[in-house]
């Protein structure tokens, strides 16, 4: 990994760089900067050292366009061949003022002990991961035990199931938390939140701590009614390799992260995926803000799509001023936001807030700048030609202004995965310092981009048994449903689609009920379950049947009970052994269980099978 610092005239850095040669030796030369500079050379980047004359204020970095503030100024970055990879084992930097080790919001002696409640969930559970890796000792609670909780456990925390006063507590009750966490889902009458107001503890909700954590960083907040999770995914993975040692929560687990969905770094930029549920990313000041759709969704907390908009429209009154935004073009929903902030800079209400749908160079210094993509040729940065290729993924050609700039090639197939992957070459490019290089950080940029493999439940296979393939996806509302299975025609073509469906609360059925019922189009039959309810109880009398003889075009049955769905599966699939048949379960329930389920089922008789011929072959001899 290549690291370049960007420095002030007023410290010294100290660079030490391993190179561990083929042979499995190790060369190590240190040597003093008192300017960082790049040389590009046969497609990589060379530090350069030199002195220049005194300067009374700090350079800016010298690729990325952010410089840090308070002088903690540390940018990284990594253009890796194959061969750099196998090569470079480690790069260490120190950077030194007076003799005192330079900080970082990363670099934390240990502060105090924080107590997580709600701590299951995907999105308090990286709160909590974060804070071990910056050194907090940390406890949480929760009514069931999670996956995400098996990291933390591993990680060091103190974990508990179930709410009660003594999980806070320590020392016979002589030791409490620092500050307590909240997640959105846990209700205020909780004992542990009671408990924490009663004795004056501190007490965050999830948005509060979010913009604590990320007040002193350069935050790129990744927003959206969908798409926010393999966005800030996919561009966490890209900034990381190209060496940036950044900041990362997804609210998905990442299988090529080490952290599951957290990246713990000591660099200024923090790569978030903000949530409006609840507007929890009102607490937030993003420096980039990506805005990748936006329609109705979470019914229980917005009244119509005109709500969800407003709170888009007072997520961008956070946004830093000289920021950036990003916003996808092809939807309707977003680029209303933007017509709402020209209105408003047009009527004087909001002077100061100006945005421009110009080029995104032809704004002011005290505007945020904007930036579109989308398949439309009206957009700054467009996909053209979209088309499959031989990796089951998607390729197409990325023009810029109107211009040609790269072919790009993806793992991941769908045509949102293709506007995601441009939300990411959008977002790294405002980061680029000298803009005449654009294009030659895109070039590097698409080499990342085609080897990341997605996140977990989102069109996540599970396995493949007797030519049936079985697929896992997080989707539960219909635009979701739609472009996952017209990913899965893109894959697999002529195979037979078999959906299983559990519908997420009784309140998002009963208001999509005619979206949904239109959404299966693509599929050959849907299996509908019965509603997992969550936080909700049945005020609206629907339940799966009434989506279930709604579908229109594709075959379709109600099965209330996950088990029968896995029996009914396992016949079909038996009943004609290495057919072409693809399976794939949705949902935000425990739907993401049966595909696991029938799996290790099918392949049980599958040994059964074939023990039971070894049996007989040996009998009959």
């Amino acid at each position: 990994m290549l690291v370049v610092p960007a420095l002030s005239t007023r410290y010294k850095a100290s660079c030490i760089w391993r190179v561990r040669t083929e042979t499995g030796g190790r060369e190590e030369w240190k040597m003093e900067l008192h300017f960082g500079n790049l040389s590009a050379r046969n497609g990589r980047y060379f530090p350069v050292a030199y002195r220049p004359k005194v300067q009374e204020s700090d350079p800016s970095s010298l690729f990325f366009s952010r410089p840090f503030p308070s002088r903690r100024n540390r940018i990284s970055l990594s253009l890796q061949t194959r061969e750099d990879e196998k090569r470079i084992s480690s790069f260490e930097k120190l950077l030194e003022r007076n003799g005192t080790e330079s900080s970082s919001p990363n670099n934390k002696n240990k502060r105090g002990w924080i107590h997580f409640v709600g701590v299951g969930g995907c999105g308090l559970s990286a709160l909590a991961m974060l804070a071990l890796k910056q050194g907090f000792e940390v406890s949480g609670s929760d009514i069931v035990w999670s996956s995400y909780m098996d990291g933390l456990k591993q990680a060091g925390a103190q974990l508990y199931v179930g709410h009660s006063v003594s999980n806070m507590q320590k020392n016979d009750g002589m030791s409490q938390p620092t500050a307590i966490v909240i997640s959105s889902a846990v209700p205020p009458d909780n004992e542990e939140i009671l408990h924490a107001k009663s004795v004056g503890l501190p007490v965050y909700k999830r948005d509060q701590w979010l913009g604590k954590e990320t007040e002193h960083y350069n935050l790129i907040a990744i927003s959206g009614t969908h798409g926010k999770s393999t966005t800030a995914g996919m561009l966490a993975y890209v900034l990381n390799a190209m060496g940036d040692d950044l900041t990362a929560i997804v609210g998905a687990h990442v299988p090529q992260f080490s952290g599951g969905n957290v990246i713990s770094g000591c660099g200024r930029n923090f790569v978030l995926e903000a949530d409006e549920y609840d507007g929890c990313f009102l607490g937030l000041s993003p420096s980039i803000a990506v805005i990748t759709n936006v329609e109705w969704e979470h019914v229980d907390i917005f009244q119509d799509e005109e709500a969800v908009k407003d709170i888009f429209k007072r997520f961008l009154q956070k946004m830093r001023i000289g920021g950036h935004l990003i916003v996808c073009g092809d939807s309707a929903g977003a680029c209303a936001l933007l017509t709402h902030a020209n209105q408003e800079n047009a009527s004087g209400e909001n002077a100061s807030r100006h945005v421009s749908l110009k080029s995104s160079s032809e704004v002011s210094k005290t505007d945020y700048k904007i930036a579109t993509y989308g398949t439309s040729p009206k957009n700054h940065w467009c996909a053209s030609s979209i088309r499959p290729n031989s990796k089951g993924g998607t390729d197409y050609m990325l023009y810029h202004e109107g211009s040609p700039v790269a072919d790009i090639s993806l793992r991941l197939p769908g045509v949102h995965n293709v506007l995601n992957s441009l939300a990411v070459i959008a977002a790294v490019t405002t980061l680029v310092n000298d803009k005449n290089k654009i294009y030659e950080v895109v070039n590097h940029v698409r080499l990342h981009l085609n080897r990341f493999k997605g996140v977990s439940r989102r069109f996540e296979m599970i396995g493949k048994i007797f030519g049936c393939h079985i697929y896992d996806d997080y989707a539960h509302h219909p635009t979701e449903i739609r472009a996952v299975l017209q990913a899965a025609r893109q894959k697999f073509g002529h195979h037979a689609l078999w959906v299983v469906f559990q519908p997420h609360t009784f309140s998002r059925l009963a208001a999509l009920i005619k979206d949904f019922a239109a959404a299966f189009s693509d599929a050959d039959h849907v299996i509908v379950t019965e509603i997992y309810a969550a936080r909700e109880t049945n005020v609206w009398n629907i339940d799966g049947r009434d989506l279930s003889t709604s579908i229109s075009g594709p075959s379709s049955e109600y099965i209330p009970k996950l088990d029968d769905v896995i029996d009914k599966l396992i016949h079909e699939i038996l009943r004609e052994r290495d057919q072409e048949l693809v399976i794939i379960t949705l949902g935000a329930g425990d739907i993401t269980n049966v595909g696991r389920k029938l799996l290790r089922e099918l392949q049980q008789r599958s040994r059964k099978t074939t023990s039971d011929k070894i049996h007989a072959l040996t009998s009959a001899a």
